[in-house]
């Protein structure tokens, strides 16, 4: 059964501010992509921050666990520069350089260990990637951001 995405999100713990279309813009033009409408619509209700608590389910192993991977945070849009946050898209850059990842990403969640990222070395139309820098994974999660979405499940699906 699909998320309800009226109950995607928890806390939006840095008080990330609501998005416009110039905060769009400004993302779109700095990382130079353009952002896929299902991740912008999720952003239009909340700008980032924690999720209700998801997993995705993966058919090989990962460093996180043997069937899925995690979704418990999505980066939102933030242009202020004093605006302090660790759930920015626009950290990409200095995120890609600081953990050596590969070129063509946007970072979606992850910590410096691993991330979930929209993947564009494919092209405009980004999939989804699972990238974990310190064990040399870089998998395929999904093929698109609406695929990811909707193989979205609660992460209680994977408690013991």
């Amino acid at each position: 059964m699909p998320i309800d995405l009226a109950s995607f999100w928890a806390e939006n713990y840095y008080n990330h501010p609501r998005l416009t279309d110039e905060m769009v813009a400004v993302a779109e033009s700095r990382l130079e992509v353009r952002l896929p409408t299902e991740f912008l619509a999720l952003l239009q209700r909340q700008n980032g921050g924690y999720t209700a608590g998801f997993a995705h389910p993966m058919a090989q192993p990962t460093s996180w666990a043997k069937g899925h991977v995690p979704l418990h945070d999505l980066f939102g849009i933030v242009t202020e520069p004093e605006h302090e946050t660790a759930q920015n898209l626009l950290s990409t850059e200095y995120m890609t350089q600081e953990w050596g990842l590969p070129p063509k990403q946007v970072l979606l969640s992850g910590d410096g260990h691993y991330w979930i990222t929209l993947d564009y070395r494919a092209g405009d139309s980004p999939s989804v990637a699972w990238i974990d820098a310190e064990c040399d994974e870089d998998m395929q999660i999904a093929p698109s951001f609406a695929a990811f979405l909707a193989g979205l499940v609660p992460d209680t699906t994977y408690e013991a």
